[in-house]
């Protein structure tokens, strides 16, 4: 507990000594914890192999886990910044009897999910993505200005894909000071 707090100061003052603009992971102060962690998100895939080019390759996740259990399903997990929350499992159903529908690409609607994956060097790593094999891109990065708080503005660089899937995917670049950081909340 201890440990987790000095990390915690310590994160906190290299990061205002860096005097970093754009949005970084970092662990929430002791005082406001929840008894709650959001361990994983896992997007079932028709096909892993077609998968893990954009998410392994050209996002830069590492891959944690790879695993066939019970001769039935492969379970992928990858990693971005941390190991215990935020991370993304793609599964595969190996013995399906019948054929999976064909992606559709659309922009989410309800009851459908929205991955966020913030990059900080979208602007260079775009490239790659959108010649990932399987990857539709919906937009290339352009500038949009969020509402933040007291008439503020959050400027991102944001974009969108979507997988092989159909899984709708933001590419953001944040520009700005992140929701929920400004001083006084």
């Amino acid at each position: 507990m201890i440990e987790k707090s000095l990390r915690y100061v310590i994160t906190c003052l290299a990061l205002a000594w860096i005097g970093l603009s754009s949005a970084s992971a970092a662990p929430i102060p002791e005082s406001e914890r929840i008894p709650v962690d959001l361990r994983r998100t896992t997007l079932v895939v028709r096909d892993i192999e077609k998968s893990i080019p954009l998410y392994r390759d050209a996002l830069g996740m590492k891959v944690i886990y790879d695993q066939v259990i019970g001769g039935t399903t492969r379970l992928v997990l990858l990693r971005a910044n941390d190991d215990f929350v935020g991370v993304l499992g793609l599964m595969q159903r190996l013995n399906l009897t019948e054929p999976s529908p064909a992606p559709t690409f659309h922009k989410a609607k309800p009851g459908e999910h929205i991955l966020v994956f913030n990059l900080k060097d979208l602007d260079i790593r775009f490239e790659k993505i959108r010649t990932t094999p399987n990857v539709t891109v919906s937009e290339a990065p352009k500038r949009i200005d969020y509402p933040g708080v007291n008439g503020s503005v959050i400027p991102v660089l944001f974009s969108a894909i979507w997988d092989a899937d159909g899984n709708f995917i933001e590419l953001n670049r944040i520009i700005g000071t992140p929701a929920g950081t400004e001083p006084g909340r």
